[in-house]
């Protein structure tokens, strides 16, 4: 079967399109959100505290800072750009055009994962900015970059699916995500925790994303980073399967 690389651009080009007209509320909004944590607890707080694992304050933060921003935008940007259509009633136009499900996913998923890549960088070079920080691995950090907006580009899309109403599209990054984020080691090494809460702190999928990507920064990390990956990719794995089940039965895509 021929891709429909048109089909492709089309929808990737009318997600992007949406971002430059929002562009204050899409980027600037949380470029200047994260700018504020940097200033709080990089400068005032972290100019107070200790290294961690021979880092200092300010430059440990930084991944966990950019992951929180990663993560929830990937969500919002996905949920929302495949909501709308089912919200406006345009997502039979896209179901019944010669388009098929795999297409539709690149389209929407890749302009909400490019998006959220973009804001990565902009937040990482406004870093630069407030901390003097050095990346020990650039392949590994622009590689996790990609590997996680596109995971929860598609987790967003599933949720922007299931949900009925706005409102739902905000039930997930703000009551889960980025809690899990804040308890996932953002501002703290986890070995800094009692051994019980280290154990317990394990459970939280973001624990991993963040300690991969803290990795890639400083070459230092509280799992290993083979285990960060592969957490990584069998969450992703998960999320195209589940958008394979949601095109195959039409769950709340045709009804």
């Amino acid at each position: 079967m021929t891709l429909n690389i048109h089909a492709i651009s089309a929808i990737y080009k009318f997600e992007m399109a949406r971002t430059w007209r929002t562009l204050l509320q899409s980027v600037a909004s949380p470029v200047i959100s994260t700018s504020l944590y940097f200033v709080v607890f990089g400068s005032a707080i972290g100019s107070r505290m200790v290294e961690i694992d021979g880092i200092s304050y300010g430059a440990f933060i930084i991944p966990g800072l950019i992951m929180l921003s990663l993560l929830t935008e990937s969500i919002s940007n996905a949920s929302f750009g495949i909501h709308m259509p089912k919200f406006t009633g345009t997502i039979y136009e896209i179901l019944s055009a010669p388009v098929s499900p795999f297409e539709i996913v690149t389209g929407f998923v890749g302009a909400a994962a490019t998006k959220s890549i973009i804001l990565g960088l902009l937040i990482m070079a406004t870093a630069g900015l407030f901390v003097d920080f050095d990346i020990a691995h650039p392949f590994w950090v622009l590689g996790f970059l990609v590997l996680t907006a596109l995971t929860f580009s598609l987790f967003g899309f599933i949720i922007g699916v299931w949900a009925d109403g706005f409102d739902k599209l905000q039930i997930m990054p703000a009551m889960i995500i980025t809690p899990l984020t804040f308890l996932g080691g953002s501002f703290y090494s986890i070995s800094m925790l009692p051994p019980i809460w280290q154990q317990i702190t394990l459970f939280n999928p973001v624990v991993y994303l963040i300690s991969g990507f803290r990795w890639a920064f400083y070459d230092v990390s509280d799992v290993s980073i083979g285990i960060s990956l592969s957490m990584t990719l069998v969450f992703l794995l998960i999320c195209l399967l589940t958008i394979g089940w949601i095109f195959k039965t039409g769950y709340r895509l045709k009804t």
